[in-house]
């Protein structure tokens, strides 16, 4: 149950909902009653402090761990849900990517092969999603010699390939310095723009202003408050994020 949660919502239709979700590990709950709607085309950043379960969140929402009570239900474009997240287009994008030791191109068509995608149509799909995401100039360069955001823009685009529902973002810029954090923004900001939905978390409220349409704030396992990110940032509800916000300690 959301403690005095802000109840407007932007009017969409939903493409994933979490009722009720429990996640144990190691004899706790570490998500204990997780309970949110996402909107399908919104932009939606996930926050709270460290420990909070933002991301045992997204790994619920991509299915890498199964819940041990609730459900997470994906909705499609009639209206019908289930609940096999293997079964929709969802891509992940953690903090530290996540690359082989190949060439920056050779990563991209690696990860089409894995789509499914033909060896046909692949060099003109590498070369699209590389000029995307700025990376065109770098295609035959190792892709573990990049700079960290070069590193996070091409995990971002391969991601992209796959042409997903729900792109699901792990921190994407921590450590990385403005330049790089911008230009990844950009890069998400164009994905969003293209009709991806898009959870991204993240501790710095500065870039939660800049690119969230919606918040949804996690404490101790619970959604304490989901709203539109600017009436979240101007009268938070719940005290949980009033005590974040000003930079106190939640207990």
């Amino acid at each position: 149950m959301l403690d005095a949660v802000a109840s407007t919502k932007i009017m969409t239709s939903t493409l994933v909902e979490l009722q009720n979700v429990v996640f144990l590990a190691g004899g706790k709950r570490h998500i204990d009653g997780l309970s949110f709607r996402l909107a399908r085309g919104v932009m939606t950043v996930i926050m709270g402090p460290n420990g909070a379960g933002k991301s045992l969140t997204l790994r619920l929402l991509q299915g890498l761990i199964e819940p041990a009570g609730g459900s997470v239900s994906w909705v499609d474009g009639r209206g019908q849900t289930d609940t096999a997240p293997g079964r929709h287009r969802a891509s992940i994008v953690f903090q530290k990517p996540v690359l082989l030791r190949r060439s920056v191109a050779a990563n991209l068509r690696h990860a089409l092969s894995v789509y499914g995608v033909p060896a046909t149509q692949q060099a003109e799909l590498v070369d699209k999603y590389l000029a995307m995401g700025g990376l065109l100039d770098l295609k035959a360069r190792p892709a573990r010699v990049l700079s960290g955001g070069e590193q996070q823009r091409l995990s971002i685009v391969r991601a992209l390939a796959a042409e997903p529902d729900l792109l699901l973002l792990d921190e994407p810029t921590a450590s990385l310095d403005p330049q790089a954090t911008q230009m990844i923004e950009a890069l998400i900001t164009e994905a969003h723009a293209r009709g991806t939905t898009i959870v991204l978390v993240t501790h710095d409220p500065g870039q939660a202003k800049r690119i969230a349409q919606e918040i949804v704030f996690i404490h101790g396992g619970r959604v304490t408050e989901h709203s539109p990110a600017d009436q979240f940032f101007e009268t938070p509800a719940s005290n949980a994020a009033r005590a974040y916000l000003e930079g106190r300690l939640l207990l």
